[in-house]
């Protein structure tokens, strides 16, 4: 997408008071053609594209007005973040897609399959394995994404590149 990268931190500050004049309607707008400029210059369709935008940090209050403005994909990175503002913005939004993009810790999954449609930090095994197993207790399907850490950078999470296809294999065999 090349200049349309900043795409998902625009969206993760749409509704911050600081960041923007426009209103936040006209703000989400600006972003969506952004959007649609880069697909066409892709040679893709805009709807081939999920735009999330990343609402940590900001209360339900501040979200509101997004999700009202036709935004219906969310993430947060922290689970007991969202577990405060999101059960009350999700029982008031028929469409609404609620992305975990943080670190995930073993003892959160219990929330975290019971609360977010997606979960896009599978890195190690042992998370993979409590996911899974709070899924089948839940009954719930909750699209799940591997983490890989394209860069090897010691300090950010993720498998590595070398070890993705053996992770990924060990987790459609559990």
């Amino acid at each position: 997408m090349g200049k349309g990268l900043p795409v998902l931190e625009m969206a993760c500050k749409l509704s911050h008071k600081h960041s923007m004049n426009l209103p936040r309607h006209r703000a989400l707008q600006d972003v969506r053609a952004r959007i649609e400029t880069a697909a066409q210059s892709a040679g893709r369709k805009a709807s081939e594209i999920t735009l999330i935008a990343v609402s940590k940090t900001f209360g339900a209050e501040d979200i509101l007005p997004v999700l009202q403005a036709g935004q219906i994909a969310f993430g947060e990175n922290r689970v007991q973040e969202a577990t405060g503002k999101w059960p009350a913005l999700k029982s008031s939004a028929s469409r609404l897609e609620l992305h975990l993009i943080g670190p995930l810790q073993t003892n959160k999954a219990v929330d975290a399959v019971r609360l977010f449609d997606a979960i896009h930090t599978i890195d190690r095994p042992r998370i993979a394995q409590a996911i899974a197993a709070e899924m089948a207790k839940q009954a719930r399907q909750v699209q799940l994404f591997i983490q890989v850490n394209t860069g090897d950078e010691k300090q950010k999470a993720g498998v590595s590149v070398d070890s993705a296809d053996s992770f990924i294999a060990e987790c459609q065999n559990k």
